[in-house]
């Protein structure tokens, strides 16, 4: 199985998050502003929520993405106020034609005081089981 990971990260969450995602598939993470070159099977994405959207950076790399390039992709990310990132990624993403996994992953990110200190070494250890889960499938 090939993979990448690309994220887009404004106050550290979706970093750390691919970070975490490395060492559990063998390939280095790098931002959306490296485009996917060769053909993966499954792209790890994650992005956070500022003023209700996913930063237009993530919007432009997916608008760059082909379905012949990617097999499957995995969403993630963290957000302070709204739900979650993944509804608006999903969305642009099968508006291409790409597969987007039904599974995804969100959990709280620090904005200031409103959850601080997230995400937390449970966040990311909850965050590495369900990769595990993905790449064990």
């Amino acid at each position: 199985m090939k993979y990448a990971i690309r994220y887009y990260s404004k106050f550290g969450h979706s970093k750390q998050m691919s970070e975490a995602i490395e060492s559990l598939v063998g390939v280095k993470s790098a931002t959306v502003a490296e485009p996917i070159e060769e053909a993966v099977d499954i792209l790890f994405l994650g992005a956070g929520v500022f003023l209700g959207s996913v930063n237009k950076s993530v919007m432009q790399f997916i608008d760059a993405l082909t379905p012949d390039k990617v097999g499957c992709v995995v969403l993630f990310g963290s957000c302070a106020i709204i739900e979650s990132p993944v509804p608006q990624m999903r969305k642009a993403l099968e508006a291409r034609g790409i597969k987007v996994s039904d599974k995804s992953f969100t959990c709280k990110g620090s904005m200031g005081p409103v959850h601080s200190g997230h995400p937390n070494a449970e966040d990311i250890e909850r965050f590495r089981t369900f990769v595990k889960e993905v790449v064990e499938k």
